[in-house]
């Protein structure tokens, strides 16, 4: 009778380990992702963009070649373009659903056709809200009934955010393949990467948040996920030798897509402090020279004249190690923070200057982009002839035989431009502008900026054409 009993109570255990064990496996099959993702992944959009792109006389072409481009002058004066990339909703007010991309999925220009599918294929049509090519974000907003299920994801605060801290990617990697809404999972690299190359579009403001968390191109303006499911950041760029992800990829902090965001609903273009310096990181040698407690802050390399810096007393050779009561680390965190920093107003400064820490206040100016300033400058009319010039010594005018003792050689005529208006040709030689001799491309291109500044209203030309003969040709630059 024992040996019976304790036959069936160990059975009953096995049973009873056996149970616990398969309650164990069923807890621990489960992602601790799966529920992150429910409701983030409704909100991610599909971003389509279509627009036309101005062509320069610089990238009308995919040759350098100036012999090449002779023997191909008229090129088309535009090219049309479409852009694939991801977006999630971040904001509905009423009926208008706003959405968080990058710069770089709508492409250059406001007039474009934006097309948005939303997560149960509906497909909807965007406009642009506001661009904002200095941090590679834009917001788009598009139109919904009552009906359209919407979901808005919440954003959090980027700057709790841990190196080693667990983060989620969502977006449309290879759009032509199909992949919506792909996830994928890693963790935080880095924090604060600056001073990154992608061409020459990389943005001026640069705050990166670095994740091995796959990032393929398309996934570009998807949210990029706390462990709590909020938005941290907008993935935006990777860094690879092939083309695809190689667990090096860069999203901008949520905190800084938020500035933006509200200064583009708010006004259309982002409002950004203007400080007036020239700065330079601090270098373990730096710091040594300057016999720095720390590797810290940023060294004012020259203060430019007129400039608040230059009225808050700030002087050459002067590091910045606190600025708004913010921290300095290196020049991109201080670039955000002065952009980010109130308008008008005294905000304090701590300074080492000769080993001592001096406090200073500056009242910061509003900072202007290049657009602004080529919107500010339109009232001087720029002359735009539409034509490639070169030196009389180059290979190409040698190549071509050009016989002239002066001037500079047509290499491109733009179509529908002013030169060809006026029938001038490649392998023109243009001797005078308003009878001035020219002697260099930089004699034509100095006699140019100063019609511009005169406000001229035609030029009068004096050429040799390639046939040989010379005559006066004007051009009407009204």
């Amino acid at each position: 009778m024992n040996v019976m009993k304790k036959i069936i109570f160990g059975i009953i255990l096995i049973l009873s380990v056996s149970m616990l064990l398969a309650q164990k496996q069923d807890v621990y099959q489960k992602s601790p992702f799966t529920d992150i993702v429910k409701n983030a992944r409704a909100s991610v959009v599909n971003i389509k963009a279509e627009g036309e792109q101005k062509l320069t006389l610089e990238n009308q072409l995919p040759f350098n070649d100036d012999f090449f481009k002779y023997f191909f002058p008229q090129m088309p004066d535009s090219r049309k373009y479409t852009s694939m990339g991801s977006g999630f909703i971040f904001k509905k007010d009423k009926n208008d659903i706003y959405i968080l991309t990058n710069n770089h999925v709508i492409g250059k220009s406001k007039d474009v056709k934006i097309t948005v599918t939303l997560a149960d294929q509906e497909k909807l049509i965007a406009k642009v809200v506001g661009l904002d090519p200095e941090t590679d974000l834009a917001v788009i907003k598009a139109e919904v009934t009552d009906k359209t299920p919407i979901t808005v994801v919440p954003l959090g605060d980027s700057d709790k955010l841990d190196i080693a801290e667990w983060v989620v990617a969502i977006g449309n990697p290879f759009g032509e393949l199909g992949l919506d809404r792909t996830v994928t999972v890693g963790v935080v690299s880095a924090i604060g990467r600056s001073g990154l190359n992608f061409g020459n579009e990389s943005p001026v403001f640069q705050d990166y948040i670095q994740t091995d968390a796959a990032i393929n191109p398309g996934n570009s303006g998807g949210p990029l996920l706390n462990i709590k499911g909020e938005v941290i950041g907008v993935n935006a760029a990777i860094t690879s030798t092939s083309g695809g992800n190689i667990g090096i990829g860069f999203a901008i902090p949520i905190n800084l897509a938020k500035k933006v965001a509200a200064d583009l609903i708010n006004g259309g273009k982002v409002v950004r402090g203007y400080f007036g310096i020239s700065p330079q990181d601090i270098t373990s040698e730096i710091s040594k020279t300057l016999k720095l407690d720390e590797i810290a802050g940023i060294l004012v390399a020259k203060v430019e004249k007129g400039t608040p810096a230059e009225d808050a007393g700030i002087k050459n050779g002067d590091v910045i190690v606190k600025f708004n009561n913010q921290k300095i680390q290196n020049t991109g965190k201080f670039r955000i923070i002065v952009a980010g920093s109130p308008i008008g107003k005294k905000i304090p400064i701590e300074v080492i200057r000769d080993n001592k820490v001096l406090s200073l206040n500056v009242s910061l100016k509003s900072r202007e982009s290049d657009e602004e300033k080529t919107e500010e400058t339109s009232t001087i009319k720029t002359i735009d002839l539409g034509i490639r010039v070169d030196e009389l010594n180059s290979d190409l005018a040698r190549r071509m035989n050009v016989q002239a003792e002066n001037g500079v050689l047509i290499t491109q005529v733009k179509n529908n431009s002013l030169a060809a208006e006026a029938n001038l040709r490649p392998g023109d030689v243009i001797l005078e502008v308003n009878k001035q001799k020219i002697m260099s491309v930089k004699d034509y291109q100095d006699i140019i900026k100063q019609a511009e500044k005169d406000q001229v209203k035609i030029l009068l030309l004096y050429v040799q054409s390639a046939n040989g003969s010379f005559q006066y040709v004007t051009v009407s630059v009204n």
